[in-house]
């Protein structure tokens, strides 16, 4: 995006991911002169800041505290090795544990919509004016745990061998997913895993691109519910604000997508669209449109879970953790008797997939209490008892 001509060393604010109503509030705040300059990404952001090096002395980020934009944002700028700086974040939901997390990851405050201009404008020129004095008492704490060096070796030499063992089936499928259908091979989607912290979660693309569109071709079989053919993968995003879930027609955009190169589609919408059809879970569409002929068999033979061993080997899971969960669900689990959950390695298989197993279905307070036990309980030798009784379920399926 082409970013305007600064008059040297004027001071600039940074905004990410703001709607038209956002940004007609902000200027009409008095900021002492400073100069707004707007983002859709943060990689936009990143990228003008390096090519232009103005003085940004703030961001002002719309975005949940565990969204893309959220203290995945100050994960992004230490990593770039951008220099600390006031960071405010427009949000929807908050409390109490939220609160903490963002402090603690570095975010200076977060204000919740509708905004008070007033209160907006009087925080940021405190934060800007006083933000030197007050590094000293903003302490950035690192997660509240770290993967012990047996786990972490284990982890690496376990999936390092996997990746390689396993690298002609990554091509092939790779080679077939691209003949198939144009389109990206992989995808992800953000998860939060250990301590709360935001990743890339990876997958194989089993569906085509243009699904929304095929979806279309399926409403002439009035025999079936069309609703639960969303049962079987990534549902693509809708363009009208109409067809946004509940959650995202505040924003006028899908706020929990799926991400592969420049194309989406809406986790969450496909996600509770198969809970609420969850009476007919087993129902299928025969020959779904949708669904690519090489998708149908990778994910039959779970191979589309794959490309987890890469998070596992770069750090952000382990093979065996509690499963790390999509952004909207994380937020719920923000109070301390699930927080707990995320105090341990998040990884492929785990606890709640061994006891599951010949139990029909499991509550998801059972799970989270199973989580949590896991938690408390865990370590290198209880993993690889775990890992020996997991087999035929390593790679789980989930509702993604």
């Amino acid at each position: 995006m082409s970013t305007p001509t600064l008059v040297k060393k004027t001071q600039v604010i940074a905004l990410i991911n703001f709607d038209s109503k956002l940004t007609s509030l902000i200027h009409h705040c008095d900021l002492e002169g400073r100069q707004l300059l707007h983002f859709e990404t943060d990689i936009d952001m990143f990228t003008a800041w390096e090519e232009q090096r103005f003085e940004v002395v703030a961001i002002l980020s719309k975005s949940e505290i565990l969204g893309k934009y959220g203290v995945t944002l100050i994960e992004s700028m230490t990593k770039r090795k951008f220099p600390r700086i006031p960071v405010i974040l427009i949000i929807k939901h908050l409390d109490t544990n939220l609160r903490r997390i963002a402090l603690d990851a570095g975010i200076a405050d977060a204000f919740t919509r509708p905004v008070k201009i007033e209160n907006l404008e009087l925080r940021l020129n405190f934060l800007i004016n006083s933000w030197s004095a007050l590094q000293s008492k903003l302490k950035h704490k690192d997660a509240v745990y770290r993967t012990p060096n047996g786990k972490r070796a284990f982890d690496i030499f376990f999936s390092g061998m996997a990746l390689l063992c396993l690298s002609p089936v990554f091509l092939l499928v790779y080679v077939l997913i691209k003949l198939e259908s144009p389109g990206p091979a992989f995808y992800y989607s953000y998860r939060v895993g250990t301590g709360y912290n935001v990743f890339k979660f990876y997958k194989f693309r089993s569906m085509y691109v243009n699904a929304d569109k095929r979806l279309k071709d399926l409403k002439g079989l009035n025999q079936y519910d069309i609703d639960n053919a969303a049962a079987s993968g990534e549902k693509s995003v809708a363009t009208d604000e109409q067809s946004l879930c509940r959650d995202c027609q505040s924003y006028g955009k899908c706020q929990f997508p799926l991400y592969a190169d420049k194309i989406r589609w809406c986790e969450k919408q496909f996600i509770e669209s198969r809970k609420t059809n969850s009476g007919s879970a087993f129902f299928k569409i025969k020959n779904d449109p949708r669904i690519t002929k090489v998708g149908n068999v990778i994910r039959n033979l779970s191979i589309d879970e794959l490309p987890q061993l890469w998070n596992v080997f770069i750090g952000n899971m382990s093979i065996v953790g509690n499963r790390p969960l999509p952004l909207y669900e994380a937020e719920k689990l923000t109070t301390d008797k699930y927080a707990l959950r995320f105090a341990a390695p998040a990884g492929i298989t785990g606890l709640w997939q061994v006891e599951k197993r010949g139990k029909g279905n499991m509550s998801e307070e059972e799970r989270l209490m199973l989580d949590n036990t896991y938690a408390q309980n865990h370590s290198l030798i209880n993993d690889i008892k775990l890992i020996f009784k997991t087999i035929p379920a390593l790679l789980q399926k989930e509702n993604v």
